[in-house]
């Protein structure tokens, strides 16, 4: 039986890759390059801003220009951060009904705190929640099972009772390492970790009302 919902941030319950594309896109054009279609930079949003660097400029954190526009990026998604941001269709559904049935729930993210709590705010959700982990909230991020067994101790449940939800390999990791059961999700944005299938996770899903069911499956009759 289950007595919490953990979730991954971006790619899971909220779609913010319009917003770090174009942030993106600003730095592209800052440095007199073109700008590229979202649909081409989604996939890189769940790796952040190196995953959108590498995608954009085929850098990585060794190279020697890497500093200058992965701060010049933050900077520009910093000013814009929840411009065109939403929640995916069926999450606030699907939060009514773990909140109904008395489940707790919680967010478990690699991005910055500096980052995550004003979003999440401007989403509505951190009235509702007592538990956003953000990537440096803990001595290390996912994929290690840190940030989520901290979640599960602010929330006060067992990590063999809690579900961890993501779209990423690394958000399936982090909860198997846990201890927690596993969902991904094929909505989200999957990075380049493979086929959903080759993940082990416990149970993949399309859309969040096939989770609401089963978690509503799993939840002890009260």
């Amino acid at each position: 039986m289950l007595d919490a919902v953990l979730f991954d941030l971006d790619g899971t319950l909220a779609d913010t890759a319009p917003d770090l594309g174009a942030a993106t896109n600003r730095v592209l054009e800052e440095e007199g390059r073109q700008a590229l279609p979202l649909a081409t930079l989604r996939p890189y949003t769940s790796s952040g801003v190196r995953g959108l660097l590498r995608a954009s400029f085929d850098i990585g954190p060794d190279d020697r220009q890497y500093e200058r526009l992965a701060a010049r990026f933050l900077e520009h998604y910093e000013a814009r951060l929840c411009e065109d941001t939403v929640l995916f269709a069926g999450i606030a559904e699907l939060i009514d009904t773990l909140e109904s049935a008395g489940l707790r729930w919680g967010i478990v993210t690699n991005k910055r705190r500096r980052f995550t709590d004003p979003l999440v705010a401007r989403l509505g959700l951190s009235p509702r929640t007592p538990c956003v982990v953000s990537g440096d909230t803990t001595a290390e991020a996912k994929p290690s099972a840190l940030p989520v067994l901290h979640a599960c101790s602010l929330l006060g449940v067992a990590p063999h009772r809690t579900l961890y939800v993501g779209d990423d390999l690394r958000d399936i990791q982090a909860g198997r390492n846990a201890g927690c059961v596993t969902v991904a999700v094929s909505y989200g944005y999957l990075g380049h970790s493979g086929p959903l299938g080759t993940w082990g996770a416990d149970l993949i899903v399309d859309h969040p009302d096939q989770l609401a069911a089963h978690i509503l499956s799993r939840v002890a009759p009260k």
